[in-house]
């Protein structure tokens, strides 16, 4: 008698699942077209790009220290016993670059920008305030998710650029004053030219800019799809922040698998 229900259930939960990326997907091909009005936007474009980095950077800065600090740390000794402690700057570097940098970035603007995204968006959704702007002839996705979209896709690879620089610094810092290690600067960031090569910046760059693109969109779609009273705006923000995080690490593997 329980496996009807369970069958049914487990139908209903995957069918939901294809249509929330059926939808989301359909307004990611609604922002792009939108966005040939970018030119008369970009005013817009910019404010978003100034809030997304001045949420992010000041945590992103001291995260991206410490991320630096603490693979050093960790990696300095498991080298040192193998005495390949000079090989610790491509270590940081590559880990950095390809991993650690977009991936973290990424997570620090889905909590602190992506959540203010979905909850101004969700505000305005639960006081019909998106139904009185298309009451006056203009397109919600033209004038709230594209500007979004796009100030994500650009501000993320610099912020995630400026990550990286300071993971090595991070590294850097903790393999020249820790004893056990002594990595001078010099043979860090010496060892970190030597190891890496303009692709690897590549790849983390196109992460970056997908976890953008994702971040925005699904934040927005979020806050689009809000119905009900202001306690809807909170479970939106917890669910848009939640979706993101579980599709950074997704998306994460994917692109990982692809550009291997």
């Amino acid at each position: 008698m329980r496996r009807p229900g369970l069958l049914a259930g487990t139908g209903a939960v995957i069918l939901r699942l294809l249509q929330t990326v059926g939808e989301v997907l359909l307004l990611l091909g609604q922002a792009v077209r939108a966005s040939r009005a970018a030119p008369r936007n970009v005013d817009k474009i910019l404010a978003h790009m100034a809030e997304i980095g001045n949420a992010t950077l000041p945590l992103a800065s001291l995260t991206a220290v410490f991320i630096g600090g603490v693979l050093a740390l960790q990696s300095g000794f498991q080298l040192a016993k193998l005495g390949a402690e000079e090989n610790l700057g491509g270590l940081v570097g590559l880990s950095m670059v390809k991993e650690l940098g977009p991936v973290m970035t990424s997570l620090l603007m889905a909590g602190r920008v992506g959540s203010a995204m979905a909850a101004e968006i969700a505000a305005m959704a639960v006081y019909e305030e998106i139904d009185a702007l298309r009451t006056l002839d203009i397109d919600p996705v033209r004038y709230l998710v594209m500007p979004r979209v796009l100030a994500s896709l650009l501000t993320l690879p610099i912020l995630t650029v400026y990550v990286d620089v300071l993971g090595w610094i991070g590294g850097a810092l903790v393999g020249s004053v820790n004893p056990r290690i002594n990595v001078s600067f010099h043979t860090f960031f010496s060892n970190l030219r030597l190891f890496m090569e303009v692709r690897d910046v590549l790849d983390g760059l196109v992460k970056a800019m997908v976890f953008g693109v994702t971040v925005a969109i699904i934040c927005c779609y979020v806050g689009l799809q809000t119905r009900g009273g202001p306690r809807e705006v909170g479970r939106s923000v917890t669910r848009a922040v939640v979706l993101s995080f579980i599709c950074i690490f997704i998306f994460d593997y994917v692109i990982t698998r692809l550009l291997i």
